[in-house]
């Protein structure tokens, strides 16, 4: 017997994961945008006259993002200046190819797109990355580097704020990953759908509500052109654990997903917790809640041939790091020119062009 839709009546033709109504395409696709906009009036996400960087790689989440800005923008008159920006990892095989599907996004959206690599911005694709450090640890430093490209990217081209197709499925897995490693000052504030506010650029998650499912359904019926290959140096993330976990518990459970958020917002964190606070990084002069940022650690222990420098047992890399260089100053020690130190230890040179000031593209 055909089953009619919720809202109008007519033949359903899907079930939404997210509340279990049976709707039809038309009701499906309004219900869907109406929440998102609802989501970003309701935190005030934008206002009007903002640049707004939208972090584009080309899958599912970031192409119906894109879609869902320049279609709501015009819709209610945000009155926004949406710019795509994309981050090349240098990862042969993927990121290559997803970003030709961004390619085609910025014709079919027509909005301008700018493209930063790590290989300009830090001298290291992942590839090179992942043949030092290996398959174990490279989610680490591509996470690192990747928040802070996008960071770089959207000051080049002038934008006030950074959208990411973070989506609710992604925010109760970090949610359930800080109660494992039981990362307080992670866990306050990994349900924010508005971060970095006290800094030079917010980022916003206007899919902070939507479930993954309904995302990849919306782009299904809608036809959007999105890229659905999974990084080939992520199977063994730490995140595809929690991944796991949450999709056992959605089977059981639907509502899990947004119960778990809303439990990761009320959490309230005891008064003798010490809170990182944020300051600048005194090498590359981005934020940080140390001297150097974790991005300039790892750049310095790949740079020094120790890529763990930076992750694990840290006391064991210095020491590493300590030997190194004073073999390097009993090599040097008959030369006449010496590089100066920098308070890390490591030469000025090095650390002049580890992490450049500014990019020219």
């Amino acid at each position: 017997m055909p089953v009619s839709c919720r809202a109008c009546g007519n033949s359903a033709i899907l079930k939404r994961p997210k509340t279990g109504d049976a709707l039809c395409k038309q009701c499906f696709f309004s219900a869907f945008e109406a929440e998102v906009h609802q989501t970003i009036t309701d935190a005030g996400l934008f206002r009007r006259g903002e640049r707004v960087a939208v972090g584009a790689s080309g899958g599912k989440d970031s192409t119906v993002l894109a879609y869902m800005m320049k279609l709501l923008n015009e819709r209610y008159d945000y009155g926004l200046d949406i710019v795509l920006l994309s981050i090349d990892e240098g990862i042969t095989g993927y990121r290559d190819d997803s970003l030709e599907t961004v390619k085609r996004n910025q014709m079919q959206y027509d909005l301008p797109l700018k493209i930063v690599s790590y290989e300009e911005l830090y001298g290291w694709t992942m590839d090179a990355i992942v043949k030092q450090i290996g398959l174990k640890s490279n989610c680490t430093f591509c996470g690192v580097f990747r928040r802070q490209a996008l960071d770089r990217g959207a000051l080049l081209v002038k934008a006030d704020k950074i959208v990411t197709g973070h989506n609710a499925d992604d925010i109760a897995e970090t949610v359930i990953m800080n109660v494992l490693r039981g990362d307080v000052a992670r866990l306050r504030r990994c349900t924010a759908i508005t971060t970095g506010s006290d800094g030079a650029l917010p980022r916003c998650k206007p899919f902070k509500y939507t479930y993954e499912k309904e995302i990849v359904m919306y782009a299904y019926f809608k036809k959007l052109d999105y890229f659905s290959t999974e990084c080939i140096y992520s199977p063994n993330a730490y995140r595809g654990h929690a991944r796991a976990y949450l999709k056992d518990l959605e089977k059981i459970r639907p509502s899990s997903i947004i119960d778990i958020i809303h439990s990761g917002e009320s959490l309230s964190i005891k008064k003798d917790v010490k809170m990182p606070t944020q300051g600048l990084c005194t090498r590359c002069g981005y934020i940080s809640s140390r001297p150097l940022c974790k991005a300039c650690v790892l750049l310095e222990g790949l740079n020094k041939g120790l890529p763990k420098l930076g992750i694990g047992k840290e006391h064991r890399e210095r020491k590493k790091l300590a030997l190194l260089q004073a073999e390097n100053a009993l090599t040097t020690s008959g030369s006449t020119v010496t590089a100066p130190s920098t308070t890390d230890g490591s030469s000025s040179a090095q650390s002049m062009t580890a992490v450049p000031q500014s990019i020219d593209f």
